[in-house]
């Protein structure tokens, strides 16, 4: 691969959004479009919730790899946007709201016993991706962010629009997303244009932005063959045939 300018290599990028993101996908649209009954937006928040659960302990593991304090004090800002900073703050705070809105059982949805196996490999996938490849992948596999805020507020006008279940309260969670999302993704493309400078690094950086997407568009595939399709693995979320996933 011959060496692209920064400019080119963010082009790059970005064409691997245009792409490879994940609001592209059948299931997504469905959800986006109104065309899910209650039991499927349940399962998609269900699942939704080991992925943003395992968020901060990804930032943690390349928190502890950062060399200098100022990376260190930009990266912990994630930690804070998803932990907190006391109990019952922050974005997992913020989406077991939203499972609440869905009528969830909390104590259900932090077990993870509803989940689909595909899930649990996928988000466990990318959080060792982070603890073991290189700085810059593990900073450039964050990019997605990149193309967040579009899809939030679709996300957020097509469900509010189409589905009488769902109030602005219920997706509370995305609102601080629109602000942090972009925070985060320029942080993180400005740190990937000044240090991928070779075309090792670049090719580096653009697997690890292609691997990301993978693992988002995977996740929408389990729940399109499990709940779109009908093909649902034992044991998994099975709405009102899994009577102790409902809030009493």
């Amino acid at each position: 691969m011959t060496v692209l300018s920064a400019d080119a290599l963010e082009a790059r990028l970005r064409q691997i959004g245009a792409e490879r993101y994940h609001n592209r996908h059948p299931f997504h649209r469905a959800l986006h479009d109104g065309k899910l009954d209650r039991t499927q937006v349940q399962a998609w928040a269900l699942n939704r919730y080991y992925y943003q659960a395992s968020i901060p302990a990804k930032d943690a593991s390349l928190l502890a790899r950062l060399p200098t304090a100022e990376l260190r004090r930009e990266w912990r800002r994630r930690l804070e946007d998803h932990d907190g900073s006391e109990p019952n703050t922050g974005g997992v705070a913020r989406w077991l709201a939203l499972t609440d809105g869905l009528g969830l059982s909390r104590d259900y949805v932090q077990s993870l016993k509803g989940m689909l196996p595909a899930t649990g490999f996928a988000v466990d996938a990318y959080v060792h991706f982070v603890r073991e490849r290189s700085i810059l992948a593990a900073i450039a596999s964050s990019l997605t962010e990149l193309f967040s805020p579009t899809i939030i507020s679709e996300r957020v006008s097509g469900m509010l629009r189409h589905y009488d279940f769902i109030s602005q309260d219920t997706l509370a969670y995305f609102t601080p997303r629109l602000t942090q999302a972009p925070r985060d993704s320029d942080f993180a493309l400005a740190y990937v244009r000044e240090h991928a400078r070779t075309a090792e690094q670049q090719t580096e950086v653009i697997g690890a932005l292609e691997f990301k997407c993978a693992v988002l568009w995977s996740m929408l595939d389990a729940l399109q063959h499990a709940y779109m399709e009908g093909h649902p693995p034992p044991g998994v979320f099975l709405g009102a045939e899994t009577p102790e996933a409902f809030a009493a």
